[in-house]
């Protein structure tokens, strides 16, 4: 692993969520978004909170399974870092922003971080992606017998201003598992292992 996937990959420092590979949702690159025009700006609800991130667990349950090598969505995120245009690891893991961001000078959501897992599966590279969808999305895709999408419940991130635990989005998270060459594992149905 080299430095800077290194760097990226930060380890679990205690408390009740701590660091780990993680998404910085303010923008990647040199083009950031100031807060006051990301309609995040004003936190969640009640509690404030601004940004949220994997919680310690459920990473080091997917990183047992998978073996990341590199975040493309880290937090805190290196100066000059942009996880849409450089070249990703053999083994990521993406918990990419769940709402827009200005990505050089345009505005960029969620296609933009499919499409660039997608080509880089396309490079032969695994990517394990988490985003949140409604629960109904993925119980359709398991009645169709899709492959590789998961269901990982409603999970509570954990915010990067102290690290707490969080409500939940309300709305559960799929996991999307982009397997290099159309490998297709058996474990990973939207029904296999985790939270339905």
């Amino acid at each position: 692993m080299g430095a800077m996937q290194v760097e990226q990959l930060q380890v679990f420092d205690g408390g009740i969520c701590g660091t780990s590979a993680l998404t910085d949702v303010l923008g990647v690159g040199s083009a950031r978004m100031h807060p006051h025009e990301n309609k995040f700006h004003a936190g969640n609800g009640e509690d404030g909170k601004h940004y949220w991130l994997t919680p310690p667990d459920l990473y080091a349950q997917l990183d047992a399974e998978f073996g990341f090598d590199f975040d493309p969505c880290p937090y805190p995120k290196p100066a000059d870092f942009d996880g849409l245009t450089c070249e990703w690891g053999q083994r990521n893991y993406v918990n990419p922003p769940f709402g827009s961001i200005v990505h050089q000078g345009k505005k960029k959501g969620p296609t933009a971080w499919m499409r660039k897992a997608i080509e880089e599966q396309r490079k032969g590279k695994l990517s394990v992606v988490v985003y949140p969808v409604d629960k109904w999305v993925l119980m359709m895709l398991a009645a169709t017998g899709a492959k590789n999408v998961r269901n990982l419940g409603d999970v509570k991130w954990c915010a990067t201003e102290d690290g707490s635990q969080g409500k939940g989005t309300g709305r559960h998270i799929a996991c999307f598992v982009l397997t290099p060459n159309a490998e297709v594992s058996g474990a990973g149905t939207a029904s296999a292992g985790l939270p339905g």
